[in-house]
């Protein structure tokens, strides 16, 4: 399970590099600026979360159920929130309306929240030392 999540961690975090890059160079000049802001802020959600996911892969504090809800709470809730928001924000370099998927982008963004939340109420549950 930990070799899953750690795999999947670093393949969010190349992806988010190299989409990171392509929409600050390769994306200038086909969209606007707002467009290209937007596209950032899939990026960083993204790479958020794929650091988010080295730390899950490694942490004791968490059960083998809670690693694996929060790993995939946190690869839907990526593909979901930073994919369409890169959809959307190049929405104008298709004959595809990806508006119609904007729903996705909540829908990601809660379980994104939702991951965030089985760590928390874990952490709650741990023993303190005496």
């Amino acid at each position: 399970m930990n070799k899953k999540i750690l795999i999947a961690g670093a393949i969010f975090g190349v992806l988010a590099v190299a989409l990171g890059a392509f929409g600050a160079h390769g994306l200038k000049g086909l969209i606007s600026l707002e467009a290209q802001q937007t596209f950032e802020t899939g990026v960083r959600y993204q790479m958020y979360h794929a650091i988010l996911l080295l730390i899950v892969g490694q942490t004791s504090y968490l059960s083998n159920r809670s690693k694996n809800s929060t790993y995939y709470f946190l690869v839907f809730g990526m593909v979901f929130f930073s994919g369409s928001i890169y959809a959307l924000a190049t929405n104008d370099l298709t004959s595809f309306d990806f508006k119609t998927i904007a729903l996705l982008t909540p829908l990601g963004g809660l379980l994104l929240i939702a991951s965030w939340l089985i760590m928390l109420f874990n952490f709650f549950k741990i023993k303190q030392d005496k």
